[in-house]
C-alpha cells in the first residue's frame, strides 16, 4: 500500500468515525430532549391521555367549536410527538379521577363541567363569572383580589395550568386551558406548544398556574399572547366567601 493510498484510507476511516460520533451525539441529544418533553407532559412511550372538550349545547352529538378544534389539533400534535395516544371525550362523560392518565381539559366552566369541577377542587382561588346575562363582568376572571374583564376582539384572558395530584412521580398531570372565549383556548394551547421547554426549565414537573392575555385577537387571532403573571399561589388559596375584587383590568 502506497503512502497516498494509506492516507486516503485513514481519511475515510476518520471521516466515518466522525460521522458516527456526530450521529450518536445528535441521537443522544434528541432522545434527551424527548424524555424531558415526555416527563413534562406525563406522556411516556405508548401512554394514554385524555382530551376533554365541551359538548355543543345545540344537540346531543359531540360537536366542538372551531377554535376548540384547533386547540385539540395543537394538543394532538404534542401527544403524537411524545409517542403517546389520545382519546377525545366530552366533558360530561369523563367521569373519573385524575392522576392515572395525562388530561388536557379545554374550555371554560360555563360549558365544560369537567373544567368547573377542576376549578373548584384544584384552583379555589379563581372564580369565573358564568352569568349568562349580558354585563361588563360576564366571563370575567377573579384571581385573588384582582378582576380581569373580557373585551372581545381586544383583550381576553385565559388560565393555563399544569397540576399534579400529590408528590408521586407516577401521577400524571392535568393541563387546564380555561379561556374567556374559544379563541383564547387555542391561544393557550399554542403558547404551551411553543414554550413548553422554557416552562419545564422554570417549573420542572411541578404544578403552575399562569394568567395569559390574548391581545387584539380580532386582528391577530390567537398568535399574540402575553404572560400577565404567575398566579400559582393565589389560585390555590381559597377565596373568602365575601371577597371583593380590588381592581378591574381592561384594555387600554
Amino acid at each position: 500500500m502506497t503512502e497516498d493510498v494509506r492516507n486516503i484510507v485513514l481519511g475515510l476511516i476518520a471521516a466515518g468515525i466522525s460521522a458516527s460520533l456526530g450521529w450518536l451525539a445528535r441521537t443522544y441529544l434528541w432522545k434527551r430532549k424527548l424524555r424531558r418533553k415526555q416527563a413534562f407532559f406525563g406522556l411516556p412511550d405508548n401512554a394514554e391521555s385524555l382530551l376533554v372538550v365541551n359538548r355543543d349545547a345545540g344537540g346531543p352529538e359531540l360537536a366542538v367549536k372551531r377554535h376548540d378544534v384547533f386547540a385539540l389539533l395543537e394538543l394532538a400534535a404534542i401527544v403524537k410527538d411524545c409517542g403517546a395516544h389520545a382519546q377525545v371525550v366530552a366533558h360530561d362523560t369523563a367521569q373519573q379521577g385524575f392522576g392515572e392518565r395525562t388530561e388536557f381539559c379545554v374550555g371554560g366552566p360555563a360549558s365544560n363541567r369537567r373544567m368547573a369541577a377542576h376549578m373548584v377542587s384544584l384552583l379555589p382561588g379563581i372564580r369565573v363569572n358564568t352569568d349568562p346575562e349580558p354585563g361588563p363582568d360576564r366571563g370575567a376572571f377573579q384571581v385573588g383580589s384582582e378582576r380581569y374583564r373580557v373585551e372581545p376582539g381586544r383583550t381576553e384572558y385565559v388560565i393555563l395550568a399544569r397540576l399534579t395530584a400529590g408528590e408521586s412521580r407516577e401521577a400524571r398531570p392535568v393541563f387546564l386551558f380555561c379561556g374567556q372565549l374559544p379563541i383564547t383556548n387555542q391561544a393557550a394551547t399554542r403558547y404551551l406548544a411553543r414554550h413548553h421547554e422554557r416552562l419545564a426549565r422554570k417549573h420542572g414537573n411541578s404544578s403552575f398556574v399562569l394568567l395569559l392575555k390574548v391581545v387584539n385577537s380580532g386582528a391577530y387571532g390567537p398568535d399574540v399572547v402575553e404572560l400577565v403573571s404567575d398566579v400559582t399561589r393565589a389560585a390555590q388559596q381559597p377565596l373568602p366567601a365575601t371577597a371583593a375584587p380590588r381592581n378591574s383590568h381592561r384594555a387600554k
